[in-house]
């Protein structure tokens, strides 16, 4: 079970958030988990809590201060009134600089839906990032300034997503690939939130919404692959 922890943002605002560390916490990478439009939920808590088990100090920043919600159009409403910008590079940075003060060597960055846009933000504006893993979520292609990006990246990605379509995603590839990153993307024939288990078929929050057991699974796979190869 983790805690909830308080760390300080670069311009000098504390912010809470929850950190799972592992069994063998001195030395071990670090994580820093964003959240979904929901909020910091017991769902994200979790995805802290299998990172902490596979040996990474997984910290979740509490991005709405608190607050979250159930409800589709109560998480739109929270997710339209948060900054982007400063969430990114103060929120995440703040995060990432809190698990390398404590220890951790190199810490990535993951994040879902929201969070995976956040990723990539954080990817292009927060230099201490040794690693990116996005999940089917991505911010305007004008936002990201390719060639800023040093972390190796990872993204997966439902090719039936209905709010981030897979041919932005296709563009945003290029344009990594152009810059010369580091970037591996998969695409998985599912909806969008393919690997958030509270979304079973019948229990969807939204019709677009939906948990694939098997491309989640593979995904997890590769993402420990990938993260064992960057930050270990």
């Amino acid at each position: 079970m983790g805690q909830t922890v308080s760390f300080t943002r670069p311009d000098g605002q504390a912010l809470q958030g929850y950190l799972a560390e592992p069994a063998r916490a001195a030395g071990a990478p670090g994580l820093v988990v964003i959240q979904e439009w929901w909020g910091l939920n017991d769902q994200i808590r979790g995805v802290a809590d299998r990172l902490a088990a596979a040996g990474y100090r997984a910290l979740v920043p509490d991005l709405y201060r608190g607050k979250s919600t159930v409800e589709a159009e109560e998480a739109h409403h929270l997710m339209s009134h948060l900054d982007f910008g400063d969430a990114a590079t103060q929120d995440v940075r703040g995060a990432v600089q809190f698990l390398k003060a404590g220890g951790s060597a190199k810490v990535g960055v993951t994040g879902f839906c929201m969070g995976g846009a956040l990723t990539i933000l954080a990817a292009v504006h927060v230099r201490e990032i040794d690693a990116a893993v996005p999940w089917y979520g991505l911010p305007p292609l004008q936002a990201v300034d390719a060639g800023a990006i040093t972390a190796p990246l990872l993204g997966h990605w439902a090719v039936r997503d209905e709010f981030f379509k897979i041919a932005d995603v296709d563009a945003l590839e290029a344009r990594l690939r152009e810059a010369g990153r580091t970037v591996e993307f998969h695409r998985y024939d599912c909806k969008h939130a393919f690997a958030n288990e509270t979304q079973t078929p019948g229990h969807e929050t939204l019709p677009a919404l939906g948990y694939d057991a098997a491309a989640a699974a593979l995904a997890w796979q590769r993402t420990e692959a990938f993260l064992a190869r960057h930050l270990r």
